[in-house]
């Protein structure tokens, strides 16, 4: 973990007044800064930055967002606000009563719950959008089942990444903190590691993350494939300076190279 991460997290701190938020005034509906939680400490996100990652998830009305380790509901409510199904998986029930009474008071309870959760145990396979804003040791452990979500799915992290999974996007935040903090964007990509048939050519493909390498196979001949991305269900790669550039969807892709002809693979086995 690069030191300047570490150091946004403790920085991250200012509230910027709100309506939303008053009810921290209210005798037993204050928690505290910094309280310890199940994997994380208790850290506020300034509304600024949770306007910027609902931002760069570019959330729609249509979207269904999950935030997991949900606090003190901002980011559900905003999401809410904006037209969204959003959902909050927070462990500490004071947390979640305040999430609550705050939805309630602004209006979008119908469309901004809250469940009190280990996000370790939660479903949360129908989600089109997840948000987060834990330590990057409970991102590595989330890796796996963030990956695992449908493919296209937009994951946006407060002020921490995902080692060597590199984020498609990052924005920094010089607004919301007084220190170094911003937002994360990653796109789940679709899973296309394996043999795929094409035409009468093999394409065999490996896959780190969004990143594809391979062949393309045609009897004795194996021609390298090489700049391959894979963005959400975006596929692009080149072989002997075409570009081919396309869509997966389950075991089929196809598209078209690019000033040229359309091509589509078939998947055959892993």
């Amino acid at each position: 973990m690069r030191k300047t991460h570490l150091l946004a997290a403790v920085l991250c701190l200012v509230l910027l007044p709100g309506a939303a938020w008053s009810q921290f005034d209210e005798p037993g509906g204050k928690p505290s800064m910094g309280q310890p939680g199940k994997d994380v400490i208790w850290i506020p996100t300034p509304q600024p930055l949770v306007n910027q990652m609902l931002d760069m998830a570019k959330l729609t009305p249509e979207d269904r967002l999950v935030d997991l380790g949900s606090g003190d509901g901002r980011l559900v409510i905003t999401a809410a606000k904006r037209g969204a199904t959003a959902r909050g998986i927070e462990f500490n029930n004071e947390l979640v009563e305040l999430s609550r009474r705050t939805a309630r008071a602004e209006g979008v309870a119908g469309r901004a719950t809250f469940e009190r959760a280990d996000i370790f145990k939660s479903d949360f396979s129908d989600a089109t959008v997840v948000t987060l804003f834990l330590l990057p040791s409970v991102n590595l452990r989330l890796r796996p089942t963030l990956l695992g979500l449908r493919p296209g799915t937009r994951i946006v992290s407060n002020s921490f990444d995902m080692a060597d999974w590199r984020p498609g996007e990052y924005v920094p935040s010089v607004e919301a903190c007084r220190g170094p903090c911003g937002g994360y964007l990653w796109l789940v990509p679709a899973r296309v590691a394996g043999i795929w048939a094409m035409g009468n050519k093999l394409l065999v493909l490996s896959q780190t993350f969004q990143k594809l390498e391979g062949v393309m196979r045609e009897g004795e001949r194996s021609t390298p494939v090489w700049d391959g991305r894979v963005r959400g269900t975006e596929i692009v790669f080149t072989i002997d300076d075409e570009r081919y550039v396309g869509h997966v969807d389950g075991r089929e892709m196809q598209g078209a190279i690019e000033g040229g002809e359309p091509w589509r693979a078939t998947f055959l086995k892993p």
